[in-house]
């Protein structure tokens, strides 16, 4: 916990994946909000999509936190990811971030020991 899921569409230039990755896990550790061994984080890409109904690139994270940061801590988060996305993604048309807060009662997990 916590989990950083990435949504980004196809035929963008953009540097490679395991870069992008690296810069959102380095960044969302730099806030310290979270511990960098504590992140998970993973990405998807869409072949197929649509921003404002036209084939315009995108990259969108997703931040599932445990409840319980303040909105401060969750804004921290969420302008430090947006900052070094931007830094890498600078033709992308949209780089968006959200935080989620998850229920403590009803998340579980299982480690191997």
């Amino acid at each position: 916990m916590p989990h950083i899921v990435c949504h980004y569409s196809a035929k963008q230039e953009m540097p490679p994946i395991g870069k992008i990755l690296l810069s959102l896990h380095n960044a969302a550790a730099s806030t310290g909000v979270v511990k960098a061994e504590d992140l998970k984080i993973r990405a998807q890409r869409f072949d197929d999509f649509l921003v404002a109904g036209e084939a315009r690139s995108f990259f969108h994270v997703s931040l599932y936190l445990l409840a319980g940061r303040t909105g401060q801590q969750k804004q921290a988060l969420s302008v430090e990811l947006r900052r070094a996305l931007s830094e890498l993604l600078t033709s992308t048309y949209s780089i968006s971030v959200d935080i989620r807060d998850m229920d403590p009662d009803a998340y579980k997990k299982r480690l191997l020991e």
